[in-house]
């Protein structure tokens, strides 16, 4: 590891002093719960859109135990419009499992937060580094960026980690109790300035030794990089159906899921969809609703 990359891991934490969000999942009096509540929640989601929940899942649910004495159906309601609301089925299964296997508390071990359902390796890393403390490898997508364009001099990391890439962020890693602060102090840095698109790079407290801003800050060359479409996909439709299913506390007639979107087919592919990840329970006489609800 050069010297010139090191240094940058001081710079970066210099700057997180001084520029970190108040967010309440970093407070001195968060908890291993609210910890796994966050990460989950801001897979994929804005910390702008995440915030109020949290704080609404945080007030109804301070426990794992809470939310897992619920429904499925009641956190899916919860969950609100924060997408992907099968993340909220995985939540209410890390919290039956807490429970069952940890007696309520959740885990500090990488290998039992990776063992809950739902869980994957970001998660299990970032809750055993940002709730315990420990030392592990976070690599989110911010993370990923900035170290692409600072240590590798390319403007976006390739698809999928790489060993290389892991490599690289485990010798960044400091050995000392200073590892998490360095965690989401890079990903905060990638948040807020070192962004996908204009990056702002004025702001940057290693823009003099960035590797991607020393060549030139050359574009990407691998395959284009798609935003992901909304607009007249299945995610779209489901958003509907299930926007008229958390709307009510009774279950709810064919008819009235049909009226949301006119093609049929693809109504239908996305009801079943909805069906067959457990994010709705068909009834008889064509009523469905929220599992449990």
């Amino acid at each position: 590891m050069s010297a010139t990359v090191l240094s940058m891991r001081d710079e970066v934490m210099a700057w997180y002093a001084t520029h970190a969000r108040d967010l309440p999942w970093r407070t001195p009096e968060r908890t291993p719960w609210g910890v796994l509540v966050s990460e989950v929640m801001l897979q994929q989601t804005p910390v702008s859109r995440v915030e109020p929940v949290w704080y609404s899942w945080m007030q109804r649910w301070p426990e794992p135990a809470d939310l897992a004495g619920e429904e499925p159906g009641t956190a899916i309601r919860a969950w609100g419009r924060l997408g992907y609301p099968r993340r909220a089925l995985r939540l209410h299964a890390a919290a039956g499992a807490i429970v069952d296997r940890h007696g309520g508390r959740v885990p500090s071990a990488h290998a039992d937060l990776l063992a809950l359902p739902g869980v994957g390796s970001y998660t299990a890393a970032a809750v055993a580094t940002f709730a315990f403390g420990q030392r592990h490898v976070v690599l989110d997508t911010n993370v990923r960026r900035v170290l692409a364009r600072a240590a590798s001099g390319q403007q976006f990391p390739a698809r999928t980690t790489t060993a290389a890439e892991y490599r690289l962020t485990d010798g960044l890693l400091p050995t000392d109790d200073s590892a998490p602060t360095w965690s989401v102090a890079v990903m905060e840095l990638g948040a807020l300035v070192c962004t996908a698109r204009n990056p702002r790079c004025d702001e940057c407290p290693i823009a003099g030794s960035c590797a991607w801003r020393l060549a030139g800050a050359p574009p990407h060359d691998g395959p284009p990089r798609r935003g992901q479409a909304w607009e007249g996909t299945d995610r779209q439709v489901r958003g509907r159906l299930m926007a008229v299913l958390r709307g009510t506390d009774h279950p709810v007639p064919k008819h009235q899921l049909d009226a949301v979107w006119p093609a049929a087919v693809q109504r239908e592919r996305a009801l079943d969809g909805l069906v067959s990840d457990g994010l709705v329970e068909p009834l008889d006489d064509e009523l469905y609703r929220l599992p449990g609800v």
